[in-house]
């Protein structure tokens, strides 16, 4: 799955005996998984911060808990250290980061944000647009946001109802709908200037 190189080992080890902490470890993660968004992180994970479903790797002198839903995007990364004149970088390269894969068990918001960026956002951006998600609300309301050429779009709310709308609740039926947090009264880029 992850692979973190000898120097990478030895710059991790060294900077976890610096935190004074007995049991520090690293925890490895990955934000927005499969969207153009990803971001994949490594963060320090005191005794009992780890999820209960996060799984543990043992490496000498420090353990790193892989957080179980960013598993499909890890496959293949790379954690590297390479020393340079300001002393060096810590560089993880995970190349399934963005690349979209749900199943059965994936999150609601997974599951909507890879509608948005594969079936929603292509034709969007051919007028400079893109929808993201802002959130999930606890009675599964995607709450999105437009931007873009959509941002203040005089066509948003047809885009919003006609097209979003429709496909998200079609692909999706435990949706109970849709919600826009957009400040359409920012029109600097719309592709339709509202009348």
């Amino acid at each position: 799955m992850i692979e973190i190189t000898e120097s990478g080992q030895t710059y991790l080890r060294e900077l976890l005996a610096k935190q004074n902490c007995e049991g520090i470890a690293i925890r490895v993660f990955v934000l927005d998984g499969g969207t153009p968004k990803a971001e994949t992180c490594i963060a320090f994970c005191r005794p009992g911060e780890q999820e209960p479903d996060d799984e543990n790797h043992a490496y000498d002198g420090f353990s790193a808990w892989i957080e179980q839903k960013s598993k499909p995007y890890l496959e293949a990364a790379i954690v590297d250290f390479a020393k340079d004149s300001m002393g060096g970088q810590l560089t993880i390269r995970a190349p399934n980061s963005r690349m979209p894969k749900i199943g059965p068990d994936s999150s609601l918001k997974d599951r909507i944000n890879y509608v948005l960026y594969n079936d929603i956002n292509p034709g969007l951006a051919q007028h400079g647009g893109n929808i993201s998600l802002d959130h999930v609300t606890d009675d599964n309301v995607a709450v999105l946001k437009f931007g873009g050429g959509c941002q203040g779009c005089g066509q948003a709310d047809v885009t919003m109802k006609e097209g979003v709308q429709k496909t998200l609740l079609a692909r999706l039926p435990e949706l109970r709908g849709i919600r826009d947090v957009t400040d359409h009264s920012n029109t600097t880029n719309a592709y339709f200037k509202p009348a």
